[in-house]
This record gives structure tokens, sequence and C-alpha cells, in this order.
């Protein structure tokens, strides 16, 4: 019995889809969005994929391709898409699905399309991957400047006038820190970020507010995430839920070191490196 991963926000169409496929001899598995997909990519065998092209945001399928063809390269791969705009549709295909598919799609023929390419597999190899460290070192200033852009959008952070240097110069040595980490064993203890600290004592004397210490951090960790959806074909689907968890621990971690050495208003003032 063919195993489907079905990858589908919409409740009504994910349960159309899944009662449809099982009634034609499918074991279907529903999942509602993306990280449910990757858990499941991750921990079980897949025959085919069947996923949506925006759950709910546009491209969100674009994560749940990438991971199963590096995991299951030999998985039939389909993609459903509403109104497939020629860009989307070129980036399925470079991602190596094997088809995308036009909503609604009439169910006699999906199931003949399913048949024909399980009956008649094309050979994939899975694209050649890399470290998300390593993603994040060769994209470093694509990041810093997706994040400025940002901030150029947020009326509250531009209040203060900074030429680009002074805006960005932490960034650097942020993100140095955050590879390194991504690049330590699992078990290993992460040293805190004293450039992170520095940062903080920084914009307290530049005259940012808290709130607006804590907004960038925001934004960087939104750029980060950026740069890794566009690179997704390189990126590595088998290390990569951990990684999201330490990107996003190592931020946090930067953040409140920031904010440590935003609060200390005077030279030898002690504090709790914790």
């Amino acid at each position: 019995m063919p195993k489907v991963l079905l990858a589908e926000d919409d409740d009504a169409v994910r349960g159309m889809l899944r009662a449809t496929l099982e009634r034609d001899g499918f074991d279907v598995v529903a999942v509602a969005g993306v990280r449910e997909a990757l858990s499941r990519i991750a921990a079980e065998s897949f025959d085919v994929l069947l996923s949506d092209l925006h759950m709910p945001h546009a491209g969100d399928g674009f994560t749940v391709i990438s991971a199963m063809r590096h995991t299951h390269p030999h998985a039939v791969t389909l993609v459903l898409s509403g109104y497939p705009a020629l860009d989307e549709a070129l980036a399925a295909i470079r991602l190596q699905a094997d088809e995308v598919l036009v909503k609604p799609i009439d169910m006699a023929s999906l199931r003949e399309i399913i048949r024909n390419k399980l009956a008649n597999p094309v050979p994939h190899r899975p694209p050649p991957t890399e470290s998300v460290a390593s993603i994040l070192e060769d994209n470093l200033d694509a990041t810093i400047q997706h994040w400025m852009a940002l901030v150029e959008q947020d009326k509250e952070l531009t209040c203060i006038p900074l030429n680009f240097e002074d805006r960005t110069g932490h960034l650097p040595n942020l993100l140095a820190d955050l590879i390194f980490r991504l690049r330590l064993p699992p078990t290993a203890k992460a040293d805190i970020s004293f450039p992170a600290r520095e940062h903080g004592d920084l914009r307290r004397r530049q005259g940012y507010t808290a709130a607006m210490v804590v907004e960038e951090s925001r934004i960087l960790q939104v750029s980060i995430f950026n740069t890794l959806q566009n690179n997704l074909p390189r990126v590595d689907f088998s290390k990569v839920l951990l990684d999201v968890i330490t990107i996003a621990d190592e931020v946090d971690s930067q953040l409140k070191q920031a904010m440590l050495g935003y609060v200390e208003t005077r030279p030898g003032t002690a504090l709790s490196a914790a």
C-alpha cells in the first residue's frame, strides 16, 4: 500500500483528499502545516508527497518539497497550487518536484497521476547539501542587507539617525557567534556572547530604548530564516530542526546579554553572566 504524506492547511480540502486517497488504496498521513510535515519526513518513509504550495504563507510548500527530496529522493513529489505563477512553478521544479498541479484537481486525474508516476519512477539523486552554519557564513552580507532593509522600514528604530556602519556594525560578530554555536556538538555548552553584551551597552549610549533593542533582535531572527528560505535547495534537512532550535536559543541568549549590557549604567558594574 503506497504511503502518502498529504500536507494541506485547508481542513476541508485535506479531509476530502485524505478520504479519497484512502478509498483508492493509499495509506495517507495528513498534516496541516510545515512543522508537522518536516517532523513526519524525518521520522517516517513515504512513497508520495502531495503538498499545498501555500500553508498559509506563500512558498511554505517549498520547504516541504525540499525536505522530501533530500530525505526520500525516490518519492513522487507533487505540488498543489490554486494559482501557480510561472516563477512559483519554476521554483518547485528546481526543487525537483515531479509535477505542479492546479487546484481544484479532478480526483480521477490525481489518482491516475500518482499511479503512473509510481509505476514509472524517475530516478532522482538527493541534491548536494550544506550545513545551516555554512549557508549563513556564505550569505553573511545578504543577511545583514536584509536586516537593514527591514530596520529602515521601522519608524521607531530609524528615529535615531545612524549610518550603515553604526547601525549594522554589531551584526557580523553576533552572526559569527551563532555560526560557531551551530558547529558545536549538540552536548557542548555554548559560551555567552560578549559582542552582544557590548552591543547592548552601545545601543544605550546611542539613545535606544530597551524595546528597540528587542525589536532589532526580532528582526535579526527574521533575516536569518529569510536567508535559509532563500537557500532551501542547499539546506541539510536531516539536521534542520535541531539547527532552527539552536538559532532561536542563541538569538534569545544574545538578546539577554544585550539587555545586561544595556542596563549597565557605570563602569565596573558587576553583572551576572548566567
